[in-house]
């Protein structure tokens, strides 16, 4: 048996490996006392990577433990190890991880300890600490990173030995991201290590649980961020068929897209469109006037400032308020498609299990407001009309896509929580909510530019735009915006007094926000006008989080569910019971909320999920119209061709 001691809190603690088959009994021992206590162990894993579904992927540790004490188990390669960790993970009658679904889910595949087992029985420490400050300290909130919330809360000066196994990586020739996987597994700096964390989230979960009560957040909501989870962990185990003979080539084709941009904005003496200088420098010298600044000083050029110039929407799609800037275009191009290559297009082709399936990562529980979030790759991020990734993506053999999306369900929340009467009138006679509010302000001879500009101001006082960036977004003057915005507010007053007391309540109460399901939501105290911002959108995240609960129980999760995105769900069934299934789906997503209903729209593709977005010039009537609307996956079919 090796032994580590480490001085926590003033408290001496005892790391133990054990080498021989006395030890696993010695350990066996100290499992079965625990189970038979109830008591909450500590637990992790140490693995080569983040990647848990990659064929080099490897479990390499196992370790449990209590507030003293840390057993670390060796289980790579040794099955008597992996046998001692199975069972005890299974014996063990609750269970506490830090950011457990990484675990739970590696677990799952490489030890065979089931998730549905596992799962149920596990607090996660960093779900605990989400609930009560959702804010990483760079925002001044507690941070929700195990040694950050342990120097917090359980050290000051909590033992980290990660900088010492760093220097041990690069003493093998190694980094910090090689170096799990390459160091060997009888390392003491990496024993330690590992033996460290079942300790250390043993002591911080007590903590942490005690100030979520002091605060006044229900039991309720701990056990609903749980079980999403769980539902959430079973779609990324799942994962999603790639079409690896339309990857290929396609990330050649986006690379060569980038180069062709790239080329275009070196015209105009851009030779890096990644350099921001240099993108100020030409724009200023072309004549655009730049007003924004960074943080640190500098003329902003970001995303939303280039769209403007380039005259396009979030979409892509022109906006027409001015002739398009051909740098801004440009540069846009070429970084969206850089990125859709390496972001996509290689996580893709490279990030593969043996079964040819990508499992993109599904974060729960994530932003300030509790928005889901999905990396590896970030598909959530692409744009809503765009098929070229989503191609990619392949239901199972035999199946049809199908997506199943709320009907403007941020608005419909909004209208909700307000209780504002005439928004929930034109929503229950399912009037088109946008026309309703131009044809309210501006007559019935009411213009598509002004339902686009009602649309934005109404999308305004979810996503907290304010008047500039609304007529950057829509090209309208400022001063129309403004005199909108207020028409706005005169039209549906009951958005005012609810944004006005959610503000008036927040600042009482220590500048924090709590939602109907009694989410502790921080706000900054110079943004407490995002007040309305925070309790729509996680009020809307969390009527889908309920709805996958629902599924969940009707046995759609496992059958059918691949990604939560946004306000949709993505799934496949068998071709003769698609359009059933979406259905299905649909009804098990709608609901009434205070009297708002929050209808569905169930859509059935074809084989890939780009089906569900893909329009090509054969089937449409106008040939110029789609080339003008889709110039990127004109020109990548164009390349295609070549």
């Amino acid at each position: 048996m090796k032994h580590f001691a480490y001085r926590i809190a003033g408290d001496e603690t005892m790391t133990r490996v054990p080498e021989t088959s006395a030890d696993l009994d010695d350990f066996r021992r100290w499992v079965e006392r625990r189970a038979a206590s109830g008591a909450m162990t500590g637990a992790d894993t140490e693995t080569t990577g983040l990647d848990t579904f990659a064929p080099h992927y490897r479990l390499r540790t196992v370790q449990l433990g209590d507030a003293r004490e840390a057993w670390v188990l060796p289980v790579e390669g040794r099955s008597a190890m992996q046998e001692a960790a199975r069972w005890a993970l299974l014996t063990l009658p609750r269970l506490v991880f830090h950011n457990a679904t990484f675990d739970l889910l590696g677990l799952d595949r490489h030890l065979r300890a089931p998730l549905t087992e596992l799962g149920p029985k596990t607090t996660d420490s960093k779900i605990i600490a989400h609930l009560f400050d959702p804010r990483p300290r760079h925002e001044g909130g507690y941070g929700l990173a195990l040694k950050d919330l342990c120097a917090k809360d359980v050290d000051s000066a909590a033992p980290d030995t990660q900088e010492d196994l760093t220097r041990v990586f690069h003493s093998i020739g190694e980094t910090k991201a090689t170096g799990w996987a390459k160091i060997d597994i009888s390392h003491p700096t990496y024993l330690q290590y590992a033996g460290l964390d079942a300790i250390l989230v043993s002591r911080l979960l007590p903590v942490l649980e005690d100030r979520l009560r002091k605060a006044g957040v229900r039991e309720s909501l701990v056990d609903f961020e749980h079980a999403v989870m769980i539902v959430c962990a079973k779609m990324e185990r799942r994962g999603m068929l790639v079409d690896q003979d339309y990857v290929r080539p396609l990330v050649g084709r986006l690379l060569e897209e980038a180069d062709l941009h790239a080329g275009r904005a070196a015209k105009y003496g851009v030779t890096s469109v990644n350099a921001p200088q240099q993108v100020v420098s030409a724009l200023l010298a072309m004549g655009e006037r730049l007003t924004e600044r960074t943080d640190s000083g500098n003329l902003k050029v970001d995303k939303e400032i280039l769209q403007a110039f380039a005259d396009v929407d979030r979409q892509w799609q022109r906006i027409g308020a001015r002739e398009p800037n051909p740098l801004a275009d440009a540069v846009l191009r070429s970084k969206r498609a850089g990125k859709w290559a390496k972001s996509y297009g290689v996580a893709m082709r490279d990030g593969i299990d043996a079964d040819g399936r990508i499992h993109p990562r599904i974060s729960s529980l994530l932003a300030r407001t509790a928005r889901m979030s999905i990396s590896s790759p970030p598909l959530q991020q692409l744009p809503s009309g765009d098929w070229t990734i989503r191609r990619a993506l392949l239901p199972e053999p035999g199946h049809r896509i199908f997506s199943v999306d709320y009907s403007a369900v941020e608005m419909r929340v909004l209208a909700a929580l307000a209780d504002e009467g005439v928004m929930k009138r034109a929503i229950n006679e399912g009037r088109d909510l946008h026309g309703f509010t131009a044809e309210l302000i501006y007559g019935p001879d009411y213009t598509g530019f002004h339902r686009k500009l009602c649309k934005g101001v109404g999308f305004g006082k979810v996503y907290g735009g304010g008047s500039v960036t609304l007529s950057r977004q829509t090209g309208a003057p400022l001063a129309d915006v403004k005199k909108a915005v207020s028409a706005y507010d005169r039209t549906y007053r009951g958005i005012k007094r609810f944004s006005a007391r959610l503000q008036r309540e927040a600042r009482a109460d220590g500048y924090v926000v709590w939602t109907p399901v009694g989410r502790r939501l921080p706000l900054d105290r110079d943004r407490v006008y995002a007040a309305t911002n925070y309790a729509v959108q996680s009020t809307a995240r969390d009527v889908l989080c309920q709805a996958l609960l629902d599924m969940d129980a009707k046995g759609l999760v496992d059958d059918y569910l691949y990604l939560p995105i946004h306000d949709e769900v993505l799934g496949s069934a068998p071709e003769d019971i698609a359009e059933d299934v979406a259905r299905e789906v649909g009804e098990a997503m709608a609901m009434d909320f205070f009297g708002v209903p929050l209808d569905t729209d169930p859509e059935v593709g074809g084989h890939s999920w780009g089906s569900l977005y893909m329009k090509t010039a054969d089937t449409m009537t106008d040939h110029d119209s789609w080339y003008a609307a889709h110039p990127y996956e004109a020109r990548s079919a164009e390349l295609a061709r070549a």
